[in-house]
């Protein structure tokens, strides 16, 4: 990984605070892509095997309903990760993403990255609470949608 690399890797919004050391690890096992419009990243249930932090473009989460077809679920922009089910067994991807916009991001060798959450636990703990936090959010944001969505009775 370049220098220059290394430096924007810690300068993520997920990953802005970790220790050098960190940043280094997990650029170790990172590489700097590019995807066009209309890629599909992953299928639901597939192995989760990476996850990705997009610097720019634009990504949709999305579900396939039998008859009716996919549905957007949430669309991730710059500084969002894309992918969380790396990090909890079974390791299967909950939904669906397609890149909506090309897409410039770090992906993330996610089995790589679990190894050295295990090899050291306090990474593995800094790492596991800032994909928390983004479940969290990302839980909340599920929730005022669905209250925004739900009918007003009287």
């Amino acid at each position: 990984m370049k220098e220059n690399e290394l430096l924007l890797i810690g300068a993520l919004p997920l990953l802005r605070g970790l220790p050098t050391e960190q940043i280094a690890r997990l650029a170790a096992v990172a590489h700097h892509v590019s995807v066009p419009k209309n890629h599909r990243l992953f299928e639901e249930n597939a192995p989760a095997d990476r996850f990705w932090i997009i610097e720019a473009g634009q990504v949709a989460l999305d579900v396939l309903e039998p008859g009716v077809g996919r549905l957007t679920i949430e669309t991730l922009g710059r500084g969002d990760v894309v992918g969380l089910s790396w990090i909890v067994p079974p390791y299967q991807w909950q939904f669906g993403a397609v890149c909506t916009q090309p897409m410039q991001a770090f992906e993330f060798d996610a089995r790589a990255v679990r190894a050295a959450c295990a090899q050291d636990p306090a990474f593995g703990y800094a790492i596991a609470m800032r994909f928390m936090a983004v479940a969290s959010h990302r839980l909340q944001a599920t929730r005022t949608r669905l209250l925004q969505a739900r009918p007003v009775t009287a």
